[in-house]
């Protein structure tokens, strides 16, 4: 068998051309390699928040179980869920009603970044 020839009039794809199809999938596969990088970082917050969420609950419901109002104030608690330590800031306040206190769980991720606030108002009963 002999080579195949190019007919006259027939070419190949040049050099440039070639560089410029290499470059279109490089933009492409870096925009969804960023694409991917952004998924596994909102999983990551959103796990955060939600065993920060929990510690925010469990703490509240120490609270209620313990049967009387916290002392006005501030403090802080650490918590661990899912291998993680958060740190929760409770900032206890009056209310024009004095058998009402409010209750203000400020979580924050182990990096120390604010996940979520946590409201919530306690009575005396």
């Amino acid at each position: 068998m002999h080579p195949r020839r190019s007919e006259p009039g027939q070419r190949g794809l040049t050099l440039i051309e070639v560089l410029v199809a290499l470059a279109i999938v490089a933009i492409t596969l870096a925009a969804g390699i960023k694409a991917a990088g952004a998924l596994t970082g909102n999983t990551q917050r959103l796990a955060d928040t939600l065993a920060g969420q929990w510690c925010a609950d469990n703490y509240l419901t120490r609270l209620r179980l313990e049967r009387q109002l916290p002392p006005v104030g501030d403090s802080e608690f650490s918590c661990e869920q899912v291998g993680q330590t958060y740190l929760g800031r409770v900032s206890v306040r009056p209310t024009p009603n004095p058998l009402f206190r409010r209750i203000d769980v400020h979580m924050l991720d182990p990096e120390g970044q604010h996940l979520l606030l946590y409201t919530t108002v306690m009575s005396r009963l």
